[in-house]
């Protein structure tokens, strides 16, 4: 076997799906790759598994670390889980890929060209790096494992192996690329091979603290070992410097301790000196960026001033759904069930002026925008959206807020946006960072969903696999109230309602069904009743004209209330069809133009691939096709039942009727103070 490429799977599990594949879509295929797990089971592990069961190339470890912390700042079970997967590994050569790292197409072919010309004991790769915004940059000259290629006997018969600390690798490949300079072969490979990500958050780099002042002392320890060797000392110098240049590393408060710590030549006061000038730069840009306010904002922004100076109140939260559109989605549920467990806490929500009508009697709100708005936003502790508040506000230090989301994510969300001109228009980026950078909490319906929320949004907040709350009354509702929302809807008994629900389209205006929905319901017969959904983007009507057999729905406060009334759901790449899954009844999904959308908008599930997992149900392209599932009873068939029991199983795991009171108890106080 020609590769093992060992990769560390923990707390990289919005990425870890694209280096596992990198891999395995290469042309060669003489290698193995041994997937390891330490720490407490997380997404990445269940991941390396998924991918285990697929392919018997790939294998999984798993080591408990009891007592460990799981955190970013754990260094140690990075080199703990290369030491263990090396000592599994049976290949020739010994790859360290990280867990957020890419094999780019074609790079094994040109590394066993290479190293069967020059059976090289260390093979030095071509790398670049990637940041969060997809900008590709040239690799550095540091140190890291993942860079180079070692012939697995050489690195056993030298006794390698990774310090179980931070800065791991230093020694190692340091130590290997001298014993293979001085007495074996060293080579080195142009072509990048190896892409390295550029994390925001969440890994030991990102996250400042003394703990990189251990960077010293793994080069004193490797100073000592190499007997002082010069090639080392150049080397620890460079390291040090980079080290102390990286913000995301050294705190500035710590800086000149471990300046003074590493013996680093010259005087401390010159980087301050060049720090302080790089700062007043970005200042001035960022001055220039803003421009000017009208008059009215500006003396809103400076009574908000006025108002962050107040105390926080520990019983108040406040609220938003759909960028300020009413009482609505996982919020609503959570907003109910506290009134419920923490009556000590007062919910207020944020409403704009063009929809204080939906707000219901009695329930406390304010204009976004007002002076009430900007002093609820001031002094809330609890904050709590499915979308983001308006406005630009301040989060304060002892503020607690809460992302919702509103839906599993089946076509591209947050930064992998970025590939699809479509999408991007007027949209920054920039903006959409600063507000995950907010986050205290994000609501996960599912582990796909975890997995892209990781990845998509870069920022420090903690995942909750509690499952959404809106959904609890899809378990909790009884028949009774099914046929009361029936009733209500004008639909008389023993009809068979279908929920016609198709998302947006990026790159159309207005709300254009793909469907004749006057035919198709006459050609149903009259048993049967489509209810209308349009998007919310399109206001609060499909335009549709009144009709005994279609019904447009589309303002109707409640899609959970709408999911109860359906015998089945319509719907093409909405993310409704994750939550209606939770009623276990018939979907069919309808994708006419199903081509034209993945490349405009992308997607993460391929409703096609006939993948147990991926397709809810019955799949349709055409009307013909439709109306055919329909009359036939295709739509509801057991092939469909077996369908939809595996894309419940994915994408329905949380749900069960008590996601809100969950939520609740994890982020409120249950007693008052």
């Amino acid at each position: 076997m020609l590769l093992s490429v060992v990769v560390p799977v923990h707390r990289v599990q919005g990425y870890l799906r694209a280096a596992l594949e990198s891999v395995i879509d290469q042309s060669v295929r003489d290698w193995e790759l041994i997937a390891v797990g330490t720490g407490p089971p997380d997404g990445g592990l269940a991941i390396a598994q998924e991918f285990a069961e697929r392919d018997t190339r790939v294998r999984v470890l798993h080591q408990d670390r009891p007592g460990e912390p799981d955190a970013p700042g754990d260094p140690e079970a990075l080199g703990a889980a290369r030491n263990a997967g090396a000592a599994e590994a049976r290949g020739t050569y010994l790859l360290f890929l990280d867990g957020d790292g890419l094999l780019l197409p074609g790079a094994l072919a040109e590394i066993a060209e290479r190293v069967a010309a020059d059976r090289p004991d260390v093979l030095s790769l071509g790398h670049d790096r990637v940041d969060w915004w997809g900008e590709v940059r040239p690799g550095d000259a540091l140190p890291a494992a993942h860079k180079q290629l070692f012939r697995r006997a050489f690195w056993t018969a030298h006794g390698l192996r990774f310090t179980e600390g931070p800065y791991d690798d230093v020694v190692p490949v340091h130590r290997a690329a001298l014993l293979a300079s001085d007495a074996g072969t060293l080579a080195a490979l142009d072509r990048i091979c190896v892409r390295h990500h550029l994390r925001r958050t969440g890994t030991f780099a990102t996250t400042p603290g003394r703990a990189h002042f251990a960077v010293i002392d793994v080069y004193g320890q490797l100073v000592t070992e190499t007997g002082g060797d010069p090639r080392i000392r150049a080397a620890r110098t460079a390291h040090l410097r980079a080290v102390l240049d990286d913000p995301g590393r050294i705190a500035p408060a710590d800086r000149a301790d471990f300046f003074r710590a590493a013996g680093l030549s010259g005087r401390y006061a010159a980087h301050r000196a060049r720090g302080a000038v790089l700062a007043r730069r970005t200042r001035a840009r960022a001055a220039l960026r803003a421009g000017r306010k009208s008059l009215r904002a500006r003396v809103m922004r400076a009574a908000y001033r006025l108002d962050l100076r107040r105390p926080l109140d520990p019983g108040l939260a406040v609220y938003g759904a759909y960028w300020n559109r009413g009482v609505a989605c996982n919020p609503a549920a959570i907003y109910a069930k506290a009134r419920e467990l923490v009556p000590h806490i007062r919910g207020v929500w944020v409403v704009s002026s063009r929809h204080r009508d939906r707000m219901p009697p009695g329930v406390p709100y304010v204009i976004e925008g007002s002076r009430a708005y900007w002093r609820t936003m001031a002094t809330a502790t609890y904050l709590v959206n499915n979308s983001s508040f308006p406005g630009g506000f301040t989060k304060r230090p002892g503020q607690i807020y809460l992302q919702t989301h509103h839906g599993t994510p089946l076509k591209t969300m947050g930064l992998d946006q970025r590939p699809y001109p479509a999408l991007t228009g007027g949209v920054s980026f920039e903006r959409i960072v600063a507000h995950t950078d907010q986050w205290d909490f994000s609501l996960s319906a599912n582990p796909h969903t975890t997995e892209v929320w990781d990845r998509v949004y870069p920022s420090s907040y903690e995942h909750l696999p509690l499952g959404y709350p809106r959904n609890d009354i899809l378990f909790t509702a009884t028949r009774e109230q099914a046929e009361e929302i029936r009733a209500g809807l004008g639909i008389a008994p023993g009809r068979t309602v279908l929920l016609y629900a198709p998302t947006h389209r990026d790159y159309r205006k207005g709300f254009v069904p793909r469907l004749d929905l006057e035919s198709f319901a006459r050609a149903l017969g009259p048993e049967y009743v489509v209810l209308v959904r349009a998007h919310y983007f399109y206001g609060r009507a499909a335009g549709l004209g009144a009709g005994e057999r279609v019904v447009d729905v589309t303002g109707h406060p409640r899609v959970e209330e709408l999911f109860l009334a359906a015998d089945g759901l319509i719907t093409d790449y909405s993310s409704l069809m994750f939550d209606y899954a939770c009623l276990d009844r018939p979907i069919i999904t309808y994708a006419p133009d199903w081509a034209a959308y993945r490349a405009a908008r992308g997607t993460y599930v391929d409703l096609f691939s006939g993948r147990p997992g991926d397709a809810p149900g019955a799949v349709a392209t055409t009307e013909d096709e439709l109306r055919e599932l329909l009359l036939s009873g295709a739509w509801r068939s057991p092939e469909t039942a077996v369908l939809r029991a595996a894309f419940r199983s994915r994408f329905c795991p949380y749900d069960d009727g008590h996601a809100a009171e969950r939520v609740v108890r994890r982020v409120f106080p249950t007693v008052a103070d």
